[in-house]
Formats: structure tokens, sequence, C-alpha cells
């Protein structure tokens, strides 16, 4: 579960193909503190799962459903993306419960104002 509040901005370092879609690298800026495989981690609002840790970049494998469902899909190297840890059991929260996991999808069809 997330908060919906993300924690830090970071890089995309790298996109590459991956067997069932694509391999996103993503600097985790002082969320490596204690990051470790495994974790769960909001990315743009999409829960995903740390597979590879090397320093401060760590690798998601992210199915082709999700990249075709998401804004994942069109992250480029060097984009920057929104952080936030998984909640643990008696962490206080501001924002509202999110699990990241993609339910359906919309379509904007307007947006007035700037």
């Amino acid at each position: 579960m997330f908060t919906g509040l993300g924690e830090t901005v970071q890089d995309v370092k790298a996109v590459r193909a991956a067997k069932a879609g694509k391999r996103l690298v993503i600097a985790l800026g002082r969320l490596v503190d204690d990051a470790k495989l495994g974790d769960s981690i909001c990315v743009n609002g999409t829960c995903l799962t740390i597979n590879e840790l090397d320093g401060d970049v760590a690798s998601f494998d992210v199915i082709s459903e999700t990249l075709r469902t998401t804004t994942l899909g069109s992250l480029k190297v060097g984009g920057r993306v929104n952080l936030e840890r998984a909640l643990r059991a008696g962490d206080r929260f501001g924002g509202h419960m999110v699990q990241g996991h993609i339910d359906g999808v919309g379509t904007v069809d307007e947006v007035a104002g700037s």
C-alpha cells in the first residue's frame, strides 16, 4: 500500500527490452537507504518490484500490459519519475490508501485552465 504522496523525483537511467516487456532502470535517490531486492516501489503511481539493485540504481521488469495501460510505456532515458516506498505497518500517512495496481483505463476528454 502507498499514500499517493511521492517521496522523491528521480531519473530513468535506462529502458531495455525484456522477455515480457521492458526493464526500467531508475535512480532511487534517498530511497536507496533502506531499499532491498523484492521491495515494492510506486513509480508514477504504479507498484513495481525491485529485481536488481546496483548502488543507488534499481531495475524493475514491467510487463507489456502495464506498459500499455500506464504512463510507464512512454518513459525514456532521462525522464523524471515520482517514487514512493510502500507503507510499513504502523507508518503514519498523510495521503490516502493507494494500491498502485491497475483496475481500469480512462480517457481524458479535456484539460481546462492552466
